[in-house]
């Protein structure tokens, strides 16, 4: 009898060049509501070394509109979501880091940045921004999200507009009323920005997608 080997990655090979993905590094800033969802879709495409960043730990509203389980409450988020890529893929690199970002952390070619205020993403594009070859910002407010994406010069300076000055933004935290499903489109919408840039293929600067009004704006 003939044993056939199948390769887990064939059905997305014409979309994710796995050559070029094996010589990538991804930094996600923040694995709550959608950065624990780009953590995860990014270890499903075979993303080889995946580092996280976070603080905060796992509490029971986590459960609801972030994915994670009632038996990692108390964890740091970050060893509950490696622990999830590790049964997902156990040959992926993950590393850790239960702490803010800081300028002394050694950044991956693609950074998700998936904190939730203005002013986090500011001071983290500040020192990290021209570091890295790839920077996806994913921001949700109910059913709105926002996707933004620098992968040329031009973008950087469109992207660097969008900071505005905290006292500007609306009030409370970008993750204060949202669902598990904004969260994920709004991951989809980053893994897939990440996958055109592998591919070589412009990325949409920035793409606002409202679920309430059925709206998809993108530039």
């Amino acid at each position: 009898m003939t044993k056939t080997t199948v390769d887990r990655f064939q059905r997305q090979s014409s979309l994710v060049p796995p050559e070029r993905l094996s010589q990538v590094s991804a930094t996600v800033i923040g694995v709550g509501a959608i950065g624990r969802q780009v953590a995860l879709q990014l270890a499903a495409i075979g993303t080889p070394r995946i580092q996280l960043v976070d603080f905060d730990k796992v509490e029971l509203t986590n459960i609801t509109t972030q994915g994670y389980r009632t038996q990692e409450m108390g964890l740091a988020k970050v060893e509950a979501t490696a622990q999830s890529i590790r049964e997902l893929d156990d040959s992926i690199h993950v590393e850790t880091i239960p702490d803010r970002f800081r300028p002394s952390v050694n950044i991956g070619e693609a950074i998700f940045c998936c904190v939730d205020s203005i002013s986090a993403r500011a001071a983290i594009w500040r020192s990290a921004g021209t570091h890295c070859d790839f920077w996806c910002d994913g921001r949700m407010q109910g059913e709105v999200m926002r996707v933004l994406t620098v992968s040329e010069p031009l973008s950087a300076k469109q992207y660097a507009e969008t900071l505005f000055p905290q006292q500007e933004a609306h009030q409370g935290n970008c993750t204060a009323q949202g669902t598990i499903y904004t969260a994920n489109m709004a991951a989809g919408l980053m893994v897939h920005s990440f996958g055109r840039w592998l591919r070589g293929l412009a990325c949409s600067r920035d793409m606002m997608l409202n679920l309430l009004a059925m709206e998809l704006n993108a530039e």
